[in-house]
């Protein structure tokens, strides 16, 4: 692996801040990566192959690429992935799932297709003996999914840095949680990573990809919109929140007719 620029530097300085505030890796960690072959899980495995080279914790790391039957491109993604893995030195697995034969629902949105790739990272973990998954989120993709879960769930929420699961036996983490997505592509470029198609037949037809739209037209009239949606739950004011009975509304509506005459 060659040595980093001034940027890349930085860059990977910035995630390295991120894990130890978050306190994401420790000695004897086992660290399976999910690598989906875009540019932030590709930046996410080398800053932490890096890291093992100068950092004094101990720590082990391995790639997963989960292959489902969506995948347009898998053949051809998955000997670019070997390629790369092989390149910087990371051992790897590949996990193959069919999950279009068990959707009876028809379902093609994405949650149906995360939810089956992070159940067999689960698995995978568990089989061989790994506490850690590390997952490729950055700034933008939480600040998008607060905004996501508050217009289509009715609900505010969005993505930890750390996650324990299962009694504490697997823990998610983000070490890009503090990198907006424009920084990882800067250095996705200065570290000359190969840019590897998707394959998802749904990649620009999402909800993602409209409330993303959104956000970007935001942040023409405030540079701060981002930092602004990720701080609002942290700083809920009671005093000027009160419940609107929603269950209750829709019943009133619903019955709001005129009595027909006999």
């Amino acid at each position: 692996m060659k040595r980093l620029n001034k940027a890349e530097y930085f860059i990977s300085k910035k995630a390295g801040m991120a894990i130890n505030r978050y306190g994401m890796i420790g000695a004897g960690d086992k660290v399976l990566v999910g690598v989906s072959g875009g540019k932030d899980s590709l930046a996410l495995l080398r800053i932490l192959e890096q890291r093992k080279i100068w950092l004094p914790v101990d720590y082990a790391v391995k790639a997963i690429h989960v292959i489902t039957d969506y995948d347009q491109r898998s053949r051809v993604k998955t000997k670019e992935l070997r390629r790369y893995f092989e390149s910087i030195g990371c051992d790897y697995v590949f996990k193959e799932i069919a999950i279009a034969g068990k959707n009876r629902l028809a379902r093609q949105d994405c949650f149906w297709c995360s939810w089956n790739r992070r159940k067999a990272l689960f698995e995978t973990a568990e089989e061989l003996g790994f506490n850690k998954i590390a997952l490729g989120h950055h700034k933008d993709d939480i600040v998008e999914t607060i905004l996501m879960n508050m217009i289509f769930n009715g609900e505010i929420s969005g993505m930890n840095p750390v996650q324990s699961l299962f009694g504490g036996k697997i823990a998610i983490i983000r070490p890009l949680v503090l990198l907006e997505e424009r920084e990882i592509r800067r250095y996705a470029r200065d570290a000359g990573l190969p840019e590897i198609k998707s394959g998802c037949p749904r990649d620009r037809d999402s909800k993602r990809v409209l409330v993303r739209d959104i956000i970007a037209r935001l942040a023409r009239a405030n540079r701060d919109v981002k930092t602004n949606i990720l701080k609002a739950p942290h700083r809920v004011k009671d005093e000027y929140i009160t419940e609107i009975p929603t269950e209750e509304i829709l019943v009133i509506k619903s019955g709001d007719r005129e009595p027909q005459g006999k």
